[in-house]
């Protein structure tokens, strides 16, 4: 029966050419904007490298500080004392890294001046993150822990500055410093916020000492659970040193941050609060999704209304010759539902050709769009939904037509 149902959809979509061009034209598109957006979204959410172990990280990028009365507020991140005193025997903790935001420098090189970012870390760093290293490897607990001046550098980077050529061994001066090159890793998208950089460097070779002794400041750190099931442990006892803290400046006294995943954290980014911030966000991302499908749904159902209205006298013809009005529902739902999917194939088509094109224009720094068999598969689904939301409608019009109305072309 199905099999029927099929063929007869191929046939029929294959009558009224410039309809069903109309349809599959809102169809791809619709879902080419979703498929580009959740490949987005995949890239910078989803554990991937360098972050393929974030599964089973926690992380922590913001705080903020509050005084008793909730009237005065100051956010930033949190600083390295604040880190290593916090994040250090979780219950539960694989490893810990703390590292320095990436920041923004300029350098020069060949004449020339060149854009960069700098991030300093500990050892660990390399543990955590699995960068891909192209030449030499990262620098040794030793060199972060003496403050040796050595850096680890991108490909890109290592382009710009030697020409191509092999980096390892090299001087570079970069903030008024000049680190000794000791290893080169593939280019990390910016969306990565814990892996991006483009150059690497201890921790302790910051010009400013004083970084040893703020609780807020521009670092963040990563602590690597042995198993996602020691999230509430460690959150639980995260919590309870936070809450025992007391702030350097005495206008605030209270702390706020969290142990939070890489969603949560974008979300404590936006609304100073994981958990609210993490529904609100959630909201949002739904909201705009439906909205986004809700005007091509309703413009397929009218084009359907009008095409199955057209076909009354086939279907008073069956009708007359005993076919049920769940058999007829059932075949239109068919219908349409094969009609989104080939719409679905071809807007899998067209983003892949979008996602290439984005790449290749570099809108954001090194980072690679994908479609992979998640996104197909999520988009095959929404084209089926969507099949089956904008044919129920018309079906059901349709199954409510009396044989005689429907043979003189008549609506229910």
């Amino acid at each position: 029966m199905l099999n029927n149902y099929i063929k007869l959809a191929l046939k029929v979509l294959g009558r009224r050419k410039f309809f069903t061009f109309i349809s599959l034209f809102g169809i791809s598109m619709t879902l080419v904007v979703l498929m580009l957006a959740t490949a987005i979204l995949d890239n910078v959410f989803v554990p991937r490298a360098p972050e393929s172990r974030f599964d089973r990280a926690l992380t922590v990028y913001s705080m903020s500080m509050t005084n008793a009365e909730g009237t005065s507020r100051r956010t930033g991140q949190p600083g390295y004392r604040f880190l290593d005193t916090h994040l250090r025997n979780l219950p539960g903790t694989e490893d810990v890294t703390i590292f320095s935001s990436a920041a923004p420098l300029p350098m020069y090189a060949n004449g020339r001046k060149i854009e960069t970012h700098l991030r300093r870390t500990d050892a660990s760093y390399w543990q955590i993150l699995d960068h891909t290293f192209i030449e030499g490897s990262p620098f040794t607990k030793a060199d972060a822990d003496e403050g040796r001046f050595v850096a680890v550098i991108t490909d890109d980077m290592r382009d710009q500055l030697f020409g191509g050529a092999p980096a390892l061994g090299k001087s570079i001066d970069v903030d008024g410093q000049r680190f000794r090159v000791v290893g080169v890793v593939r280019s990390v998208p910016i969306t990565r916020i814990a892996g991006f950089s483009e150059i690497w460097a201890p921790i302790k070779t910051v010009k400013d000492p004083e970084f040893l002794r703020r609780n807020m400041d521009g670092f963040g750190g990563v602590v690597l659970a042995r198993s996602e099931d020691d999230f509430p442990a460690m959150r639980a006892e995260f919590a309870a040193r936070v809450k025992a803290l007391r702030p350097e400046d005495p206008r605030y006294e209270v702390v706020r941050t969290g142990l939070d995943t890489t969603f949560e954290a974008v979300a404590r980014l936006f609304f100073q609060d994981a958990e609210g911030g993490v529904r609100i966000l959630r909201i949002v991302l739904t909201i705009a999704t439906l909205l986004f499908i809700t005007l091509p749904t309703l413009n397929l159902i009218t084009i359907n209304l009008s095409r199955i209205m057209e076909r009354a006298s086939e279907i008073g013809v069956r009708k007359a010759f005993g076919a049920s009005s769940r058999t007829l529902v059932g075949q239109f739902i068919v219908e349409n539902v094969v009609l989104t999917l080939i719409g679905g194939i071809v807007g899998f088509a067209l983003a892949l050709i979008a996602i290439n094109a984005l790449n290749n224009l570099s809108i954001i720094p090194y980072a690679r769009f994908d479609v992979n068999f998640r996104i197909f598969a999520w988009g095959m689904l929404t084209a089926a939904l969507f099949g089956v939301i904008s044919g129920a409608y018309p079906a059901w019009r349709m199954s409510r037509l009396q044989a005689v109305q429907a043979l003189r072309g008549g609506a229910a």
